[in-house]
């Protein structure tokens, strides 16, 4: 087993056999730019300490790779055959990698196994132990399958065939900020969801943050900035983000992971919500709306909240306009024709009439409770009811079961498979 204390640099070199470097150990950068594995099925495991540089290598074979290190560059890598590269710790970055048969990243869940069957040592390894996929610009995602990492800041814009690419086992990506906050003096709370690193640049470049001290771990109660925060022209629009947000969503539905999907389903409809370039005025308020009532239809509990405030209004309104002090009572009318013979009567109802005192009690919230419950079923409740009472009765027959069709339609959203 080959050991390097310093950096190690083999960029530019051609092997057109085997290559293998399994079990060598690099206490700092390990480059190999540009190399050529022309006949290498395997390569690895190996270890570094700091940097693994696999930028413009080409892999001309079915190859394994097998790599423990702080960071993987692969930015530009060809791999001309299928490939799997099992990772352990590293942050990797994809970029403008060219696959021209499907390439597999997974997060290797225990040390590599060296020849003999001893683990490998990753003591020159301190970082959390998880994988971190950082860009995937310029893939053609449609090869691409990412297992057990971690997208939180990963960049998929410039990627293509987003609505192929393949997360399996979990994927994690960034949640939004925790905690209440101001937006001017109302406090505001985000919804908890899974977001794309685009979207956590835009907003954090949209409210003004300040940047973040390089290497600085992620606030918890803010957005992210982007590598290029501060600058609007390379910081992506909601235009673009929910381009993003609609293909991944595809993807995840094409697994038949429809609850995966609601997430981003909820992103697109955010981006959509605040572009103003794209998106006509219209449109955009309408998708304020349903965002208000139900969280684009996946927020039960929203539709909940403002269908029991909807009921408690109509419950209010009946109370106080809509039921009559008494039930009208038919009467009668009729004349005698003075000569005797056929009496005609006239049957007629009073018109009914808002109490003039005690309008809340037991009694009238009893009715008032039982008209509203039949609206939410939309039926009708057979009472008599003031004219105002009446206008009230139809109104809460066409909202109510709508509220409640939003939360049902927003609990199957996050409970079907």
């Amino acid at each position: 087993m080959a050991q390097f204390t310093g950096d190690a640099v083999f960029d530019g070199a051609r092997f057109s056999r085997t290559a293998w470097f399994g079990g060598a150990r690099f206490s700092r950068d390990a480059g190999f730019g540009g190399v050529e594995f022309l006949g290498t099925d395997r390569w690895g495991p190996l270890v570094s300490g700091r940097r693994v540089d696999l930028s413009g290598a080409v892999f001309g074979a079915p190859v394994t790779l097998e790599i423990a290190a702080s960071a993987v560059s692969c930015m530009r890598t060809r791999f001309e055959s299928t490939a799997t590269v099992r990772v352990r710790r590293a942050e990797v970055d994809l970029g403008y990698a060219v696959l021209a048969a499907p390439v597999a990243v997974t997060a290797h869940p225990v040390p590599f196994t060296l020849t003999g069957g001893a683990p490998a040592d990753e003591g020159l390894l301190t970082g959390p132990d998880r994988v971190r996929v950082t860009s995937i610009q310029g893939v053609d995602a449609a090869h691409l399958v990412l297992t057990d990492t971690d997208l939180s800041d990963c960049l998929f814009s410039g990627a293509f065939h987003l609505d192929q690419l393949r997360l399996e086992g979990r994927t994690t990506l960034a949640p939004t900020p925790t905690g209440f906050h101001r937006r001017g003096i109302a406090p505001i709370r985000w919804t908890r969801r899974r977001t794309l690193a685009e979207e956590h640049h835009w907003r954090a470049h949209s409210a003004g943050q300040p940047s973040a001290p390089a290497g600085a771990v992620p606030e918890p109660r803010r957005w992210r900035n982007g590598p290029d925060h501060g600058d609007p022209a390379r910081t992506p629009d909601p235009d673009d983000v929910a381009a993003l947000y609609r293909q991944l969503r595809k993807a995840f539905e094409d697994g038949k992971n429809e609850p995966g999907a609601a997430d981003f389903y909820y992103g697109e409809c955010e981006m959509r919500r605040h572009d103003h370039t794209g998106t006509p005025k219209t449109e955009r308020r309408l998708l304020w709306a349903y965002w208000l009532l139900s969280g684009y239809g996946l927020r039960a509990s929203r539709a909940l909240g403002w269908l029991a405030a909807a009921m408690l209004t109509t419950i209010l309104l009946l109370m106080t306009f809509g039921l009559p002090a008494s039930s009208p009572k038919q009467e009668a009318t009729g004349t005698v024709p003075a000569g005797g013979g056929k009496v005609t009567f006239t049957i007629d109802k009073q018109d009914p009439t808002n109490p003039v005192k005690d309008r809340f009690t037991t009694k009238r919230f009893d009715k008032a409770l039982s008209i509203t419950l039949n609206s939410v079923v939309f039926r009708s409740s057979g009472q008599d009811l003031t004219t105002t009472g009446t206008y009230i009765e139809m109104t809460s027959r066409i909202l109510e079961p709508a509220l409640l069709a939003l939360a049902v339609l927003a609990i199957r959203g996050r409970i079907k498979r």
